[in-house]
């Protein structure tokens, strides 16, 4: 019987994890998949050409170029400017619905990661006061005199991490006073 390394074992819980949180996101209504594949369909330049496509057959069959047809929605075009506003609107919604969704899928996703990044902090500062602890049995003084030391083994306060940044970070004060 072959034993697959430990790490592996790990790697392969976190990438079923993460496999199983892209499943979730996934499992979407019908209406949040159409809106999704038009915004997408609506991206393409292939979609582009076809607006061209259609805009130049539009104005050659209304503005007496094809002489066998005759036009049905002269200039200024009131038929097709309805019908493109029409597009417009239709389009914007189904844009900043999947706009919104993704937003809220990346929120979700960023306290995930900030979750993880506080235990992960946790876990540290807990490593180091063990650390601490055994330079202490072992009388290994210049290692628990360092101030670095200390500083990392203290348990960091991130409410007052988030005050810091925010008055030192240029970019944050900016960005909180555009949101405001």
């Amino acid at each position: 019987m072959t034993h697959r390394p430990a790490a592996a074992n790990v790697a392969q819980e976190n990438i079923q994890a993460v496999a199983r949180l892209q499943e979730r996101t996934r499992k979407r209504s019908l209406a949040a998949r159409f809106g999704d594949r038009i915004a997408v369909l609506a991206a393409r330049e292939g979609t582009v050409a076809l607006h061209v496509v259609w805009f130049a057959t539009w104005l050659l069959l209304n503005t007496g170029h094809v002489s066998f047809i005759k036009p049905f929605d002269v200039f200024p075009f009131p038929l097709l400017t309805t019908i493109v506003s029409l597009e417009a609107i239709f389009l914007t919604l189904f844009v900043l619905a999947s706009q919104s969704r993704l937003t809220h899928e990346n929120d979700r996703r960023a306290h995930l990661d900030l979750q993880v990044n506080l235990l992960s902090e946790q876990e540290m500062t807990l490593v180091l006061r063990m650390l601490g602890e055994l330079c202490d049995h072992f009388e290994l003084r210049e290692t628990l005199s360092s101030e670095k030391f200390r500083e990392l083994a203290r348990r960091t306060d991130v409410a007052q991490l988030a005050e810091q940044i925010d008055s030192e970070l240029p970019q944050a004060q900016s960005g909180n006073q555009k949101a405001e």
